[in-house]
Parts: structure tokens; C-alpha cells; sequence
């Protein structure tokens, strides 16, 4: 082979090489552009929008109140309600019975006749939550109307108004409570009835607190 031959032979092999390196650059080239980026929270990001925004959501309702609460609130006023007004047309039965005072017996009766009334409205609603009417008082109940059941004259009339005093104040908190947060709406409604007749009951109860020289809301009138 001459020179001329073996330069051109030279050249060749320069520009395959120069050819293959081209090749593998573009090659390397092409792999890096259709990479995903390392960043996996910016494709993520990029993949769903309102994946930041979803996240901050749930940061902001971490302090929130779980769901069902509302209902396990209702259901427990429902229960309560009831329990309550079973215990308030038997202590109102008993104190037409054993009172020495005609204010005290008609307290008595008011108790029994608006307290049913609400009962009645109330155990539809409390059926809807899946809550059953109490078939038997509440411990505390039971023992004030068994304390009762032991007086009379005056010593029946101070304790049964002290106790009326006392349960009319709390319940008047429970159903304003239920009324402005309950989730039920009939409830909240039958809430909102019950409050005005438990204010009209707390007034009567207060005014008999007077009569009997027992101070409204002081400690002689808290049991």
C-alpha cells in the first residue's frame, strides 16, 4: 500500500470514530431529556395540581372535629333529654303528692305535663338517631327521688326546689348548647322548643326559691 493509500485509510478511520462519538453524545443526550426529574415532589406537584393545596387542607383541619362527632353529640342529648324528663315527671308526680305548699304542687304539675310533652317530642327523634326512651332513672335521679320519698312538709318543698334549681340551670345550658350546634335538624328544633319551656320552668323554680326564703343561685340553693 502506498502513502497516499494508507493516509486515506487514516482519515477513514478518523471520521468513523469522530461519527461514533457524535452518535453516542446525542444518544446520552436524547436519555437525559426524557428522564423524569429527581425531584418526585415537583412531579407530583406537576402530576396533580391540587395536590399542595390538598395538603394544606388536611394541615388545617388536623385541629378539626372528627367526623361523627356531631352525631354522637345529638345522640347523646337525645338520651339525656329523655332520661332527664322521665326523672322530672316523677319527682313533679311526687312532689303533688308529699308537698306542703299549693306553689310547690303546681310546680309539681307543670313538671309532669310539660315534661311528657317534650318526652313525646323528643323519643320520635331519638328513634330516628337509634336511641331507645330509658326504661329505669338515672343512679343520681334515683337517689333524689328516694331522698325525697323520706321527707315532708317543708324539708320535701327546700330540697325538691333546691334540686329543681339546679337541674333547670344545667339543662338549660345542654339544650341551648344543641340548639345552636346540633347536627339533626329535628332535633336542633325540638331543642330550640324545649329551651323556652326549660327558662319558663328555671323563672318558676326561681320565683318559689323566693317564696320559701331559699336565695336563688347562692349556696343555699345549690345541693
Amino acid at each position: 500500500m502506498n502513502s497516499k493509500q494508507d493516509k486515506q485509510s487514516r482519515m477513514g478511520s478518523k471520521l468513523v470514530t469522530l461519527a461514533g462519538v457524535a452518535a453516542l453524545a446525542c444518544s446520552t443526550a436524547m436519555a437525559q431529556s426524557t428522564m423524569p426529574p429527581s425531584n418526585s415532589g415537583s412531579a407530583n406537584s406537576a402530576q396533580n395540581p391540587n395536590n399542595s393545596m390538598d395538603m394544606h387542607q388536611a394541615n388545617e383541619m388536623g385541629n378539626s372535629v372528627p367526623p361523627g362527632t356531631g352525631a354522637m353529640q345529638d345522640k347523646k342529648f337525645a338520651k339525656e333529654a329523655l332520661a332527664g324528663g322521665m326523672a322530672e315527671v316523677q319527682l313533679g308526680q311526687l312532689a303533688q303528692q308529699k308537698s306542703s305548699s299549693e306553689d310547690v304542687k303546681r310546680f309539681g304539675q307543670r313538671m309532669v305535663d310539660d315534661h311528657t310533652k317534650l318526652d313525646d317530642e323528643m323519643k320520635p327523634i331519638a328513634a330516628q338517631l337509634g336511641v331507645q326512651p330509658p326504661t329505669a332513672l338515672m343512679p343520681k335521679d334515683q337517689e333524689l327521688l328516694t331522698k325525697l320519698e323520706g321527707l315532708s312538709g317543708s324539708e320535701f318543698d327546700t330540697t325538691y326546689i333546691k334540686a329543681m334549681l339546679k337541674d333547670h340551670k344545667k339543662d338549660e345550658k345542654e339544650f341551648e348548647q344543641e340548639a345552636s350546634r346540633g347536627q339533626n335538624s329535628d332535633e336542633k328544633k325540638a331543642a330550640m322548643q324545649g329551651e323556652q319551656v326549660i327558662k319558663e320552668h328555671l323563672q318558676l323554680a326561681e320565683q318559689m326559691a323566693k317564696a320559701h326564703d331559699i336565695t336563688g343561685g347562692g349556696n343555699k340553693a345549690s345541693m
